[in-house]
């Protein structure tokens, strides 16, 4: 899905992530409502930020980029809405890893 520029630039080592859609269904057809649904921790890289900076201030880069698919923990990231789209703001370091295309 192309997206004009995004409107938000994390900083340092923090990402923006959109999350991936959850089925509204289960596969025997019964609706899940919204309220019973659980958050998925799979999503695409919009922005990243500059780069982590360590105790010496040396810059190290991010190991994502964005269009990148990843897989991050549970409990990560603060959510924002950014012109109506809901996305979360997350460290690098809450990122588990990177889904190979």
């Amino acid at each position: 899905m192309a997206k004009k520029n995004l409107a938000f630039r994390p900083l340092h080592d923090r990402v923006v992530v959109r999350r991936k859609k959850e089925a509204e269904k289960t596969s025997g057809g019964i609706i899940i409502p919204d309220t019973a649904q659980e958050k998925p921790q799979e999503g695409e890289i919009l922005a990243v930020g500059t780069g982590y900076v360590n105790d010496n201030g040396d810059v190290r880069p991010l190991a994502v980029k964005p269009g990148d698919k990843v897989i991050y923990s549970k409990w990560a990231g603060t959510e924002i809405t950014i012109d109506g789209e809901e996305l979360m703001v997350m460290k690098e370091s809450d990122i588990i890893g990177i889904i190979a295309a």
